[in-house]
């Protein structure tokens, strides 16, 4: 497992417990694809949809063919683990 594997599954676990600042202050300091797409998420969470679509965009993935939060987070981790880099 990398170190941004690993740091991305730490975001995850913030975001679950409802640790906006802790998820949002990781989750910023990588600029990579899946980073940006659970910066997105993040912004979600915490309804700040404007910044989320602007990191979705980051991410190259479409903001408003989203699923809800849940599903965010469930497609953003599933493909993480189908992306052990």
């Amino acid at each position: 497992m990398t170190a941004l594997h690993t740091q991305l599954t730490q975001v995850l676990a913030h975001l679950r417990a409802n640790r906006w600042t802790e998820a949002h202050n990781l989750v910023q300091t990588d600029n990579s694809p899946l980073s940006n797409w659970l910066h997105g998420i993040v912004h979600i969470q915490e309804g700040d949809l404007e910044d989320a679509e602007y990191w979705y965009d980051q991410a190259g993935r479409n903001f408003r063919s989203r699923g809800s939060l849940a599903e965010e987070m469930e497609r953003f981790e599933a493909e993480l683990l189908s992306n052990k880099e």
